[in-house]
C-alpha cells in the first residue's frame, strides 16, 4: 500500500477563470491526492514553469504533471488512468 512519501507530486498549472481548470480542481479534490495548484495568470514564476514545459515555450493550460508525467487538457478517464497507474499502484 502506497504511503504520502510514495506519491509523486502533482500539479495542475491553470487559471482559476478556465472552466477546464475548475473541472481539473473539482476532480483533483474529490480524489484526497494533494496536489498543487499553480495559477499561471497571477504568477509569473507559474507561469515561466509551465512554459518551461513545452518546446513552443506557449502556456498551455491546463496541464497536469504527476511526477514526470505531463498531462495537457487530459480526458477524464486519461486522468484516472494515469493517477492508477502511477499513483494506486501496490
Amino acid at each position: 500500500m502506497n504511503t504520502k512519501e510514495s506519491i509523486p507530486s502533482i500539479k495542475l498549472y491553470g487559471a482559476k477563470r478556465c472552466h477546464k481548470t475548475q473541472f481539473y480542481l473539482s476532480f483533483l479534490n474529490e480524489t484526497g491526492f494533494p496536489y498543487d495548484f499553480l495559477d499561471v495568470e497571477i504568477n509569473k514564476d507559474h507561469a515561466d514553469e509551465l512554459r518551461g514545459l513545452y518546446l513552443n515555450r506557449k502556456l498551455n493550460f491546463p496541464t497536469l504533471t504527476i511526477g514526470s508525467k505531463k498531462l495537457r487538457n487530459p480526458r477524464k478517464e486519461d486522468l484516472e488512468k494515469w493517477l492508477n497507474k502511477l499513483i494506486l499502484k501496490d
